[in-house]
């Protein structure tokens, strides 16, 4: 059994996972950004699973090229979808909701979602790797997630969300 089949299809009992939702583009029926951010929430929740918790949203500086500032948000996913199977459908609801996934990788888009983390711990596959692995460097994904699940450990370095939060706020200040 190759890894993307042990990772596709629905397990026996729920397994949790930590997205991380983002937006700099309007949307033509939904709106600004935040409010395309809220769509995908209720979009998600009861489609891919039940969300147990989610993070207000934030504004954040772009990455990359873009020079639209995005909305973010997290939340606390209880699913039975294995983590390939749930990136199917997170990126069926990006479509759903306008993504079109070419061109530059950090270009402005309408959403992206992302599995930061899983209760599974690590999970690896050609298209998917948990944790996410530049959310340690992102406090557009921090920020949200330690307002919900600020003990959850990640389990590369076994340090929470928290802490992860607290050492990049401090390489940040000292450059």
């Amino acid at each position: 059994m190759t890894a993307s089949e042990r990772g596709r299809g629905v397990a026996a009992a729920d397994s949790t996972y930590l997205i991380a939702l983002g937006s700099n583009q309007r949307h033509p029926l939904f709106g600004h950004p935040r409010a395309v951010v809220e769509t995908a929430i209720e979009l998600l929740d009861g489609t891919l699973g039940t969300v147990v918790a989610r993070s207000p949203v934030i504004d954040s500086a772009p990455v990359g090229p873009s020079q639209r500032r995005y909305a973010n948000a997290a939340l606390v996913l209880a699913s039975r979808l294995e983590p390939l199977s749930l990136l199917d459908g997170l990126h069926e609801a990006e479509a759903a909701m306008g993504r079109e996934r070419r061109g530059q990788r950090w270009r402005s888009r309408v959403l992206d979602l992302d599995i930061v983390l899983w209760s599974g711990g690590i999970f690896a596959a050609p298209d998917l790797a948990i944790p996410h692995p530049l959310f340690r460097q992102r406090d557009f994904v921090l920020r949200p997630a330690v307002a919900i699940a600020a003990d959850w450990r990640d389990p590369v370095s076994n340090l929470s969300l928290r802490q992860l939060r607290a050492r990049l706020r401090k390489t940040q200040v000292s450059r």
